[in-house]
Parts: C-alpha cells; structure tokens; sequence
C-alpha cells in the first residue's frame, strides 16, 4: 500500500491524510469481484459523524507467461549482420525489455556494435568471434519477470589459403624430376564450422636438372717444331666435353714438353742449329720418298686394270669387289645397273643451254615437263656379277656394319653412279634420294638404307628428351657426295615450335651421338639442313651416317602424337577372349612392325586407328572397359582401369606398348561382343572405340598397309627415280640459279612451292634450285603431280619473257 500526501483531513483528529491507492492482483480481484478495474472510497466514522474520503481508482497488474516472439538460434559469418526478434508477453503496465549475454546484461551504451531496437530485437551490426554465445530476452513489469529461451548465436570463419610458398628444389640433382609448392588454410583459419579451403593444397610441376658433365681432354695436339732449345712441346683442351654444370674439371698436365732430338743437344751446346737443319731435311726426304712410293703404288694399279674411281663401299675397308644388280627391266638402259668391271661410260645429250635466237618455243606450252627428247644417255654394261644376296655377304664381313639386320624388310640397298636414284623401305615412310651428280661422275656406290628396331640401338636421351622419330642408317659413311642426299622419315611432333626444342643427331663412327642441327636456330654448318613437315622430315646431308630426330619439351603444352590400335584374335575357340590396345608413336614404320607382329600371332583390327595427343604433364595413360552386358560377358580385370606410366610413353625408347583386356564368355554360345574401351591421359586428351563384332566368324587378317610387292622396288636408279625428266630438271636449275632483277629466279619458285623456310641453306648450295627440286622430288614422289610444277616454274617465267625459251630442235 502506498500513497501521496493529499488534502483530505483525518478524520478524527482533524489532520491531512494520504490518498489511497490499492494495487492487488488480477487473480485478487477476478475472484473477489470479476473485475479488472474498479473504483474505491475509503469511509471514516466517528462520534462527530461520517466522513468519505475522495474515491480511488484501482487498476489490475500483470504479466502474461508466454514470449509473443522468441528468438532463435543463428549461424552467421564473421562480420555478417544479426537481428534477434524478441516480443515480450502481454502485460499491464507494458512489459520492459531487456537482454543478457551468456547471463550478463547486454548495454548499448557500452557496445557500439550493438542496438535494441523500439520493437525489442537486439541487433548485431557486424557479428564477432566474441559476439558467439547464448542470448536471453527477459521482460519485466511490477508483477513478474520473464525469460525467453536462449538462442545460441555461433559466428563461424570459412577457411582461406595463405599464399604459396616457393617452389622446392628438384627431386633429383641429374634429369628429369618433380617440385612442389603448398599453401595452408589458415589465412584465415576455419573457425566453428566455417568451411575448408577449396581447391589443392600441394601443387607439382616438372622440373629438368642439368646434369653434371666433367671435362675430358681432347687429342693431344702434334708436337710443335723442334726449338732452339732442343725441346718441342704439345699441348690439349679440356673441351671433350667441356666440364659443366657442376663437372669436375681435367686432371693433368695441360701442356707437354719433351727433348725433340733424344738429348743429342742443348741450348749450351755449339752447332745446334746446324742439328736441327739436318733433322728438317732428313723429314723432308722421307716425305718426298713416301709420295714417290704411293705414286708407285697408283700407277701399278692402273696397268693392273683397276681404275682407282671406281669405287663401291667395300673400298672402304678390303680390295674393289665387282657387284651388281639384275635390272627389272631389260629394255630401258636408264634403270640397267652399271657394269662395275668396266670404266667404260659416257653420257650424250643436248641440256637446252639458254639461248636467244628467233626460232624459240616457250616450255609452258608443254615442252616443259615432256619426256626426255633426242638426247642420248648410254651406259655399257655386261652381265651381273653378283646379287642382292651378295652385298649383304659383303656388307656382313666389314665390321661397321655388322650390327645391321640381316632380313630385308627395313633396308634397301643399290648401287648408283652419277645418275642418282632412290632407296625405299616399304610402308614405313622411310626413304633416301640420291640426287643427280650427287655421286661423282666416274664413281659408283653401293648404298643401303636401314630402319632399325629401337631394341638393336641404343639412344641416350637426357632429361626430359623424347624419341620423335625411327631411327634411321644411310651408308656406307665416309664416301664422298658432292650434293646433299635428302633422308626423309615420319615423327610424332605435335604442337607449335615455340613449345619444343628439336635437335637431329647422329651417331659417330665411334658410337657416341651429338647434336649435327636445331631447328629453327641458325645452323651451325651448312652441311645439315632439316625441313620438318606436319608428319614427316626431310633431311639434307652430305654425309651418310645414322640419325635420329629428339626433342625437349619446353613446356607442358608440348604434346606427340599417339596412335591407337585395336586387336583380337581371329577365332575364340575358348571361353576367354583378349583385346589388346597399343599405344605406338603416329610413324607408319612403327605401325608397321605391329601388323606384322599381329599377323604372326594371328590377330585381326577390330578398329579404326585412333590419335591421341599426349603431354608432357606426368600424367600417366589410363584405358578402361566399359558398357559390356554382364549377363553375357564379364571382364577378369581385376581393377577399374589399367594405366601405362608416363615415361614408358614419353621416352618413345618402347615402341609396342600395350595393355591387355581379358573377357571372358558366361556361356560357349555367345558370340556376339558390344562394349566400349576410353583410352585417356589424366587431365588430358581422350579416344573411346566401340566394339561390334561377332568373334566366331574366322576372318582374315586385313592388313591396313599395302602390300611391299605393290609399293614397287626398293631401289630404284637414274632417271625412273625422278618425276621430273632429266633435261628438263637442268633447263630449269640454268635458267633459275641466276639471280635475276625482276624476281624471276629460285627465291620466287621456293616461295611459290612453299619451300621457302630457311632460303639462306638453298644459297649456300652451288645450284640453290638443283636444292629446291630435290626437295620436291622427296616430297612428291610416286604421286607428284607435275602440272602443279609446271604452272609454278611457268608463273617463274612469266616476269620474265625469254626464260625458259628453247628451241623445237633441242627438246
């Protein structure tokens, strides 16, 4: 009960009283009188009298139980917003509303990052790490306080990758290897549920260490003229190789001196050099005696009816051993093989030399590329000597060539003089043309050509090298050719220059391989040359040897090309059938050797040869079966997939890769086989076949390849190796090789046949247009088409009028 002072008396006494103002409950009131609000008066008697005091007004409190709004538990980001709704039960007088935190009051006033909004909800402007906790709405009047339930806020952080670090060091301190670099997620942390880092937290990149190479001396030099002193000296350089990349430098003398004339004088004594004049002139006699011998030597040989030029690689080693070859047609004297125990030859004909004369007819009208004209070529001849079978007797007692394959599937061998000529390997790509004049006139070679299995020769390749190409011999080495001879082979290379560094090489007579030209940067000499096309590459050189084309990645994005090969036997006698899948690097000598390979084991092509481009990623090849009804067949493969490593392919060292898929049949009765096998490089290029086939048929082997017997002869010499006639060819390298003012000369023919890609080689060359035709020659044969030449040596002529003019007479 309580109340202000008023100005009612008391009373009795006479004295101001209190108003009265009585507040009970609503529970009261309702049973005492139903009522929430009523009016009261208070009544004093007295001897005097009544007395009524002023009336007062009495007004029910309470507060309902129930939250109208609650508030709920919330997850939230950091520095997200938040909005609790909270509305307090009903009650007279209104309920005030307050909040706590984990217990304690929640103040405004203190936390600006906080508000309580007129409706009651408690805003979060930016949500905290220290903002996660239980929050509690609790209302109040006079008559009760009440709490809502407490609503959990958890404020969680998503995770985040710090920076990378550096790249480790390589794996390995010599070739090809692996680094690494990681990030962590903690930049920043996850926190309270927040999410993890997505993506890898370890990153691999190939690498290439190079290699340690230490030095070796080179030859000693020959010993200087003997001094004033008695003494001469020779000297070597540690470039044999040069020490590198971390080698260890030459152990030894650098320079060596000896006495020059076994201690028989000195500086000190007198006449010393007088000594040393008589020595000098004592060499010079035995010199002049030793070229008085050889001088002999020749001439005896010449009345024993030998001529010295006449020479076939056995010279090399042994005595001249007459060879010969049956010719395959007897009636064209240009294709009959020269008769090597006769030096008897001689060659008539009109070349049409450039002439200016009224009588002239332009060869664009089509004397052009017409076939030879009145002009002569005789070769005399008597009857074969040896055969084909006794130049490889031959070849097989000269130690270089005993390591070549005795079989004649991938070589070709002929013996060519000045005419020149062709050798072929059948179905592989692989072939030699020996341009005319190529081989001096009075001499005569016998030549062969190999391709070898990459199992007879040993390649070393560093880092991360790649076989891009067969490995090819022309022989013998060491004769002597006065024009390129062009090698022409299939690669594998795939992608633009910029991601690869090619290099040819050979191998020396004393087995060891070096680097001969690079593509694409100024060649060191100009006795390679290599014109590298979409699948093959043409390679001049003046020396014959054994060569190969490698490359070096210089990037992930470098790629070789791959063919894919399907095969199966051609009859399943039992439940168990097997497809075999090889991986071969895109040459036709490489899918050669598998036809063959397949045709002895009995194998059919259950499939169109696919390519797959495969990059240098170290990714491994995977292959897989998929969509086989199970009900007919089931696959023994114990794996989901079977994988071939990276290097096996990358390396191009195995040729005949290839994994194996072993079905088996649930009943004898099936016949019928429908599946799928991917072929894939992880993170890379993909093939899929689809197989349909009904294994009981017994169908031969088709061979994709033609057949050798259709392809022609392997050898092929003089004129019937060439498209373009004889005459023809020497009209157009006199008329061309001149430098002409208006352009029409063979800068303007290379770049209207396309062959224009390193002029500076041709310009080098004696006859730059004699280059360009051989050229074409290698590219075009069997199938050239000669109208296509003649337009382009005619739009030659046409800036300039009298070229190319010969008279009816000559051609």
């Amino acid at each position: 009960m309580g109340g202000d002072p008023g100005d009612v008396p008391h009373p009795i006494l006479g004295l101001p009283v209190m108003e009265v103002r009585i507040e009970i409950t609503r529970q009261q009131v309702e049973k005492l009188f139903g009522l929430e609000e009523y009016w009261c008066q208070c009544v004093a008697w007295s001897s005097s009298g009544t007395t009524k005091s002023q009336k007062a007004f009495v007004r029910i409190a309470y507060l309902r139980k129930n939250f109208e709004q609650e508030p709920t538990a919330r997850e939230v980001s950091i520095e997200q917003g938040v909005v609790l709704p909270c509305r307090p039960p009903e009650g007279i007088p209104p309920a005030e509303v307050e909040w706590l935190r984990n217990e304690e009051l929640v103040d405004p006033a203190l936390d600006a990052n906080v508000l309580v909004t007129p409706e009651h909800s408690l805003v979060l402007r930016q949500a905290r790490l220290a903002d996660t906790a239980n929050y509690t709405c609790v209302a109040k009047n006079i008559v009760a306080r009440r709490r809502s339930a407490s609503a959990a806020i958890t404020v969680y952080v998503n995770g985040g990758w710090s920076t990378w670090t550096q790249w480790s060091g390589c794996s390995t301190s010599c070739g090809r290897g692996w680094q690494k670099r990681s990030r962590t997620c903690t930049n920043p942390t996850p926190l309270n549920g927040g999410a993890f880092c997505e993506g890898q937290n370890v990153q691999k990149s190939a690498c290439t260490t190079l290699c340690p190479v230490d030095g070796d001396w080179s030859e000693w030099s020959k010993w200087s003229v003997c001094g004033a002193e008695c003494t001469h000296w020779r000297s070597r350089e540690c470039s044999e190789p040069a020490p590198r990349n971390g080698g260890q430098e030459c152990h030894g003398p650098e320079l060596e001196t000896h006495n020059c004339t076994s201690e028989l004088c000195s500086p000190t004594v007198p006449g010393a050099e007088d000594l040393a004049l008589y020595v000098g002139l004592i060499a010079v006699a035995v010199c002049l005696v030793l070229l008085l011998l050889v001088g002999v030597l020749v001439y005896c040989r010449k009345k024993g009816g030998l001529d010295a030029d006449v020479a076939d690689s056995s010279i090399l080693t042994t005595g001249f051993q007459p060879v010969s070859i049956k010719p395959s047609k007897a009636d064209n004297l240009l294709t009959i093989q020269p008769d090597l125990s006769t030096t008897t030859m001689t060659y008539q004909g009109s070349l049409c030399p450039r002439q200016d004369g009224p009588a002239k007819l332009q060869l664009p009208n089509g004397h052009l590329l017409s076939p030879l004209g009145a002009g002569r070529h005789t070769l005399h001849h008597s009857s074969p000597a040896a055969e084909g079978a006794d130049f490889m007797a031959r070849l097989s007692t000269q130690s270089y060539f005993r390591s070549l394959p005795r079989g004649t599937t991938n070589m070709a061998y002929g013996t060519f003089n000045f005419l020149g000529g062709r050798l072929m390997i059948p179905n592989t790509g692989v072939s030699l043309l020996i341009p005319p004049d190529a081989i001096p006139r009075g001499k005569i070679y016998e030549v062969y050509l190999t391709l070898h299995k990459h199992e007879e020769v040993r390649l070393p390749l560093a880092g991360c090298q790649t076989l891009l190409s067969p490995i090819v011999s022309c022989g013998p080495p060491g004769v002597l050719l006065t024009r390129p001879a062009i090698l022409a082979m299939g690669h594998c290379v795939e992608a633009g220059a910029e991601h690869w560094s090619l290099r040819l090489k050979k191998q020396s007579c004393e087995g060891t391989w070096e680097d001969v030209l690079q593509l694409g940067a100024e060649p060191r000499t100009e006795l390679y040359y290599c014109q590298l096309e979409a699948q093959a590459c043409y390679i001049f050189t003046e020396q014959l040897g054994r060569f190969a084309l490698v490359g070096e990645s210089l990037s992930m994005a470098a790629s070789k090309r791959l063919q894919l090969v399907l095969f199966a036997p051609t009859a399943c006698p039992s439940l168990e059938y097997n497809i075999r899948v090889y991986c071969l690097s895109d040459t036709q000598d490489a899918l050669k050797e598998v036809m063959q390979l397949e045709k002895q084991m009995g194998g059919q092509l259950i499939g169109t040869p696919r390519v797959l481009h495969f990059k240098d990623s170290y990714h491994n090849l995977r292959l897989s079966i998929h969509d086989m009804p199970s009900s007919l067949w089931k696959s023994k493969l114990l794996a989901s997939y079977q994988e071939i490593p990276f290097y096996h392919i990358w390396s191009g060292l195995q040729p005949y890769l290839h994994c194996t898929f072993t079905l088996e049949r649930l009943s004898p009765s099936t016949c019928e086989l429908a599946c799928k096998i991917w072929i894939w490089q992880v993170e890379g290029d993909g093939q899929s076949f689809t197989i349909n086939c009904n294994i009981s048929k017994d169908t031969r082997f088709s061979d994709w390849l033609v057949p050798d017997s259709e392809m022609g002869s392997p050898a092929l010499v003089g004129p019937s190796a060439f498209k373009i006639p004889f005459l023809i060819r020497q009209k157009i390298i006199s008329s061309l090789d001149t430098p002409c003012a208006r352009g029409a000369d063979w800068r303007t023919l290379a770049q209207k046949l396309n062959l224009d890609s390193h002029v500076s080689f041709y310009a080098s060359k004696p006859s730059p247009t004699a280059m360009i035709l051989n050229l074409w020659e290698a590219r075009h044969f069997p199938n050239g088409n000669l109208s296509q030449l003649a337009a382009a040596v005619a739009e030659v002529g046409k800036q300039d009028s009298a070229l190319f003019a010969v008279s009816e007479a000559e051609c």
